[in-house]
């Protein structure tokens, strides 16, 4: 990167900050997204039992793992014996 181009990051850097909420949102994602990688490394899990496991609501962990299977992180394993829930498991064994 030249120095030029330097110096207009910074000066975009100074002119658009970040809100705290945002900063707030980004930490709680990183955290919550290790949280449900290390629960699906010991084994695959549905929805329900991550977020008993996270104490998180379940439409919360069902974004956060639908955001993890978007971007490869995670991946159905099977379905359930009444058809009611999937089980998601590591992508690639982690």
């Amino acid at each position: 990167m030249s120095a030029g181009n330097k110096k207009t990051v910074l000066i975009m850097k100074e002119r658009r900050q970040v809100t705290q909420e945002v900063k707030d949102d980004l930490k709680f994602f990183v955290r919550a997204k290790k949280e449900i990688l290390k629960a699906l490394k010991e084994k695959s899990m549905t929805v329900p039992e991550l977020s008993e496991v996270l104490n998180m609501s379940q439409d919360k962990t069902l974004y956060l793992l639908m955001s993890l299977q978007k971007y490869g992180f995670a991946e159905v394993d099977r379905i359930d014996d009444t058809d009611e829930y999937f089980y998601y498991k590591l992508k690639n064994n982690g």
